[in-house]
């Protein structure tokens, strides 16, 4: 063998364990998404692309080492149910579950694929971990609230429409997380003088029938709680609490920039964008028990005064102050 054709042999072989190494770290991961708004909801795709960005600023590329199955739950349960299956039947390497509603049916479908959450209320309180600190099991993830904001969403009410003594709760009966709220807002309600009437919002005919029948009394006013249904209905919610006259309360911004009168609550993308920092570092060997549970980093404070104008309420400047965003 002549000595070059030997020096090119022997360089091939030498560039073969790195050339096997490159091959290893850009294998295709594939990760599940349980969506639990509607797949043409605007801010569905908002946060699915925070979600993507995220990944992509950490290296992680649709179609090259990166796939992503996503299923849209659209607030139906027979719907989370099902895609949870099928997702764990992918076998992916994590899972995104976006919505505390979400996350029973997952792990009923798998206690061995990771899952990351966001938006989940209180998930020591549901059993989801066993602590922030120490998840444990199969899933960690980004917690959105305690139930106690709904003792702040009732102070809101009374701050900014101060003749209201009776407020209807439209919260998600099925999700443990709408019986959680409203469990801390009866609690808060007697100190504040308020008489509570519970809606629940399975569909936009319960939604409408019940906040027709609440509007039928006087100095009314609303409290909506954060659920898949009350973010697929935001706008009929609006609608009707414009037609009825009624001062509301929303947990997310994006009900306030829908039309609602003030809203108060986590700021809801970042926490996908955070979750792909923790879906990339399971990829890299760590496991969801190890992983702690992250509370929000920021709560928002959105007034919408055209709203409360067409209302004819006059917002205390204490208020407005307070704000982090003002609508005109």
């Amino acid at each position: 063998m002549k000595r070059r054709q030997f020096i090119t042999i022997l360089g091939g072989a030498a560039a073969w364990p790195l050339a096997a190494r490159a091959q290893q770290s850009e294998r295709m991961r594939r990760i599940g998404v349980l969506m639990n708004l509607a797949a043409d909801d605007p801010e569905a795709q908002v946060r699915l692309a925070a979600f993507h960005q995220g990944l992509q600023e950490l290296g992680w590329t649709v179609g090259r080492n990166l796939r992503i199955d996503t299923r849209w739950g659209a607030g139906d349960a027979d719907r989370y149910r099902r895609y949870s299956t099928e997702l764990v039947a992918l076998a992916p390497d994590v899972i995104l579950a976006a919505s505390g509603a979400i996350v029973p049916w997952l792990l009923q479908a798998t206690r061995s694929v990771p899952i990351v959450f966001a938006q989940v209320p209180d998930p020591v309180g549901t059993g989801f971990v066993e602590s922030l600190a120490h998840p444990g099991g199969n899933i960690t993830g980004f917690t959105n609230f305690e139930f106690s904001i709904g003792g702040k969403l009732l102070e809101l009410l009374k701050e900014i429409a101060p003749r209201v003594t009776r407020a209807a709760v439209l919260r998600d009966a099925a999700d443990p997380a709408g019986v959680g709220q409203w469990g801390a807002i009866q609690t808060a309600a007697p100190s504040l003088g308020l008489e509570l009437r519970v809606v629940d919002v399975r569909d936009a005919g319960e939604i409408e029938r019940g906040i027709t029948t609440f509007a039928r009394g006087s100095n009314g006013g609303m409290i909506v709680t954060g659920s898949a249904p009350t973010a697929i209905h935001r706008d009929l919610i609006i609608t009707l609490a414009a037609r009825h006259r009624l001062p509301s309360v929303y947990a997310y911004r994006y009900h306030a920039t829908s039309g609602g009168l003030i809203s108060y609550g986590p700021e809801t993308i970042d926490q996908y964008r955070r979750a792909a920092s923790y879906v990339d570092r399971i990829f890299r060997g760590e496991k969801p028990a190890d992983l702690p549970v992250q509370a929000p980093t920021k709560y928002e404070l959105v007034i919408n005064l055209k709203t409360a104008k067409a209302l004819g309420l006059d917002v205390p400047p204490t208020l407005l102050a307070r704000a982090d965003e003002v609508i005109e």
